[in-house]
């Protein structure tokens, strides 16, 4: 009976032990102002960054436009994450410095790519299986002679 019980247990544990999801956070994580809480026309470059941080990336064009990026996942048992919460902020400066534009992007305005698998040809010459297999036989090299300079002409 009592190892019965033991059993029991043990497995409502390990079963309970695998109810909770887990939480991961990743990217910028905001302390005390959010990238939100920046205001356009009166915080500059050097305010945001003071408040802020540096950001996660810049624009790849220009170095006018500062991304903050922040993502929560959760993983449940042996499941692969999901992304529960992603939050994407574009502050965008104006030739003085000073903030022009604070956008906000999230999970809802992401899109799917579908990537094409499609692969390149490239030129040169294929071997056939036989060609593979053979192609090296009678290529053997052999180690060369060694001959006295003086025995050049015999």
């Amino acid at each position: 009976m009592a190892r019965k019980l033991f059993f029991v247990l043990a497995s409502a544990a390990l079963l309970s032990a695998c109810a909770n999801a887990t939480r991961d956070y990743q990217g910028y994580v905001a302390d005390e102002i959010a990238p939100a809480d920046i205001t356009p026309g009166t915080d500059n470059r050097s305010t945001v960054l003071g408040s802020l941080g540096s950001p996660s990336t810049t624009s790849l064009f220009d170095d006018n436009t500062w991304i903050y990026l922040s993502a929560t996942r959760e993983r449940f048992a042996f499941y692969h994450p999901r992304v529960v919460e992603r939050t994407i902020v574009a502050i965008r400066f104006g030739e003085d410095d000073v903030v022009e534009e604070v956008l906000q992007y999230d999970q809802e305005d992401g899109r799917v790519i579908n990537y094409a698998s499609r692969e390149t040809p490239t030129r040169g010459r294929e071997l056939g299986l036989l060609e593979q297999i053979f192609g090296n036989v009678g290529r053997v090299a052999l180690p060369q002679q060694q001959r006295d300079p003086g025995q050049i002409g015999q």
